[in-house]
């Protein structure tokens, strides 16, 4: 199926895509099983190091080879400083993100379940990060040819999507909960990508029934849902996408949701000649699966290259 929506020409932007929302720095810390109440337990590894969805994004789409800009807040601290030299070093313009005076930056605590992967995420963000419709600025967002926003602020979020949508950029979001404000944002996007719960919260149908739902209520070309070891799940003009995962070791699972953005926008960057939808769904899974094999949100974020090799390798799907 060819996904309904068409990028400006690469001569037209600056940059390929921009994401707007947030960055983060991330104290993982591994521990053999998650921890009962009154409980100690040695950890077995701790690392500190660079995440946030727009960011983490920003980053998947550099390293598989596009031109990326983020736009967003650090805090005036050592958190902010190693946030945004993690953006410039890997080749994401920061020019059009501020740094606040005064404000520490967002940071999260991360258990991570040393037998399964999965993560349990704390965070705390600084009240002076926090951006306003007012705050958007049209050249920052309009500057690529696709948009990806977050849904942390809901208003600021919405006018960035709202500003790009205007002079024909299409839009995409990072969904997580329902928040205040988030109909109004959903109503600016082209592709939805949310987390698992979010479809069912929102709209109170089990999973498959809330993507149709969902696109037919706020006119979405696309809605979908990551769904961890088993893929994704896709509505699109009718029709239900089910995208198989990818059978690799799976060392922490932080930041794979973020990843699997990123890797969308770049499966239809590359593929925009044909923009075949079920091929970019399998492009993002596979992106995300690759990411798994590190820990933290963006150490092993793969290069175009492994995720060539990797789909040329029929075994490694699920079944």
């Amino acid at each position: 199926m060819r996904l309904p929506l068409t990028l400006p020409g690469r001569d037209t932007r600056a940059f390929d895509a921009v994401g707007f929302g947030l960055n983060s720095l991330d104290l993982l810390t591994v521990v053999a099983e998650y921890p009962r109440p009154n409980s100690k337990q040695r950890i077995q590894r701790f690392a500190r190091q660079p995440g946030g969805q727009a960011a983490t994004a920003m980053v998947t789409c550099a390293r598989l080879g596009w031109r990326a800009r983020y736009v967003g807040r650090f805090g005036d601290d050592e958190f902010g400083a190693v946030s945004r030299a993690s953006l410039a070093d890997e080749g994401v313009d920061v020019s059009a993100a501020i740094t606040v005076p005064g404000t520490t930056n967002q940071f999260a605590v991360i258990l991570v379940d040393a037998r399964s992967g999965e993560r349990t995420i704390m965070w705390d963000r600084h009240p002076g990060l926090a951006m306003s419709r007012a705050d958007v600025s049209i050249d920052a967002v309009t500057s690529g040819r696709v948009l990806l926003v977050d849904c942390h602020e809901t208003e600021a979020s919405a006018q960035a999507a709202r500003l790009a949508r205007s002079v024909g950029i299409p839009t995409l979001i990072d969904v997580e909960r329902v928040r205040p404000g988030i109909a109004d944002l959903l109503q600016q996007i082209d592709v939805v990508i949310a987390a698992e719960e979010f479809p069912t919260a929102l709209s109170g149908r089990p999973t498959g029934e809330a993507l149709a739902v969902i696109a037919r209520e706020v006119g979405a070309a696309v809605v979908c849902v990551t769904l961890g070891a088993e893929g994704s799940l896709a509505w699109c003009g009718g029709r239900e996408i089910r995208t198989p995962a990818f059978r690799l070791p799976v060392i922490d699972t932080t930041g794979a949701g973020d990843v699997f953005r990123g890797g969308f926008i770049g499966g239809w960057l590359a593929h925009e000649d044909r923009a075949d939808l079920d091929e970019i769904l399998t492009y993002a899974n596979a992106v995300a699966a690759l990411k798994c094999r590190g820990l933290g949100a963006r150490q092993r974020i793969p290069y175009a290259d492994e995720v060539a090799a990797l789909l040329r390798t029929p075994a490694a799907f699920n079944s």
